[in-house]
């Protein structure tokens, strides 16, 4: 089996793009550094198997090639109405998991391996699974080159895509990196809302509004709440300022197309979501990731940042929801928008609260 054999079968597959790198990354030392410095956060997984990413193996036996795929999930942009509650959600999120799409195809192109091999290598494949380092084998590939704000980005499908890779012990050739096309440009840089690309290519996770919303399972920090905007699940500002992004072409993927109620996203919905209701809705979604609390945890925010008083019923009520999180949450958006409703409302709450972080909330916001 050739190497342009399995890229046509990962064409016919609806990947974008398959390149094959070696199975030693490039950039390993900096990536210890980067969990030496704490930038990952609570993202425990990434240290607990940082040593793994550096010689990928499978069954015990070294791998010898990654073979590394592409598959874009931009979507047409809806056009609605204007609405002060409009929600924002990272666009690689509005459909289905990309996880569960990516991996069905990637299980066939690994089957399809395994029969032109007779079954001879040993090959896995994963999406964010398992400890492998697929932005540096991207990069190594030549599927692209790693950006500024350290995601990968490719001449044609822009920043827009997700990666994928099936580890093996076939050993392929390899192909060659591209050069780095990002030049002088520090668009991803300045765009950032809580300046967590501290310096190019690095990425201080406990800042990052993605890794707030999405991986931080407790309280976002009164720092970077109001840098939050209406973002509930996720941020693409580093990405959809990248000039590559003028190639980019929608996704055909059904899988990846907006769900209705996240077609146009509204806080109010959201907010009212019961526990039943939100594991319904967001079934094989990403965002079943947050669970109910978080979610409503960040709309709380998002709503906190409209500084609409329509907001104050639904925050009114959230201050009896089950959860702290949402409770504490909620404490600080009505304090954010202020008025004489959402004070008494304030101290109704605190008369009854138990929990000591969530009275802690609410006494700041009465400030």
């Amino acid at each position: 089996m050739t190497s342009d054999e399995l890229k046509e079968h990962a064409s016919m597959l609806g990947f974008d793009d398959l390149r094959i790198a070696p199975a030693s990354p490039d950039h390993w030392d900096q990536y210890r550094d980067w969990i030496a410095q704490g930038h990952h956060g609570g993202m425990k997984y990434l240290a607990n198997r940082a040593e793994e990413r550096r010689s990928p193996t499978i069954s015990d036996q070294p791998a010898r090639s990654i073979i590394v795929v592409a598959k874009r999930y931009l979507t047409n942009p809806i056009k609605s109405p204007p609405n002060p509650f409009t929600a924002i959600v990272s666009r690689y999120a509005v459909g289905d998991d990309y996880h569960d799409v990516m991996g069905e195809s990637l299980k066939q192109l690994t089957a399809y391996i395994d029969q032109q091999t007779g079954g001879s290598y040993k090959s896995r494949w994963c999406v964010d699974s398992s400890p492998v380092m697929e932005k540096d084998f991207a990069a190594q590939s030549g599927i692209g080159w790693y950006g500024k704000q350290s995601n990968i980005i490719n001449s044609h499908l822009g920043a827009w895509f997700f990666l994928g890779a099936i580890i093996t012990t076939l050993e392929l050739v390899p192909d060659h990196p591209i050069p780095n096309r990002c030049g002088t440009c520090i668009k991803c840089i300045e765009a950032c809302p809580t300046k967590a690309i501290i310096q190019p290519y690095v990425v201080d996770a406990r800042r990052c509004i993605s890794y707030l919303t999405i991986e931080n399972k407790g309280p976002i920090p009164v720092e970077f709440r109001r840098a939050m905007g209406q973002r509930v699940y996720g941020c693409d500002d580093c990405l959809a300022v990248c000039p590559w992004n003028r190639f980019a072409q929608p996704t055909d993927e059904p899988g990846f197309q907006p769900r209705e109620i996240l077609r146009t996203p509204n806080l109010i919905q959201l907010m009212k979501l019961a526990d039943d209701e939100f594991r319904t809705i967001f079934k094989g979604s990403p965002i079943k990731r947050t669970k109910r609390r978080g979610l409503l945890r960040n709309a709380a925010i998002a709503l906190g940042n409209t500084h609409d008083p329509g907001a104050i019923p639904v925050l009114l009520e959230a201050l009896r929801d089950h959860e702290p999180l949402i409770r504490g949450h909620a404490a600080w958006a009505l304090g954010e928008i202020g008025g004489s409703k959402a004070a008494k409302g304030l101290q109704e709450a605190l008369a009854i609260e138990q929990d000591e972080w969530v009275i802690s909330e609410i006494q700041q916001a009465l400030r």
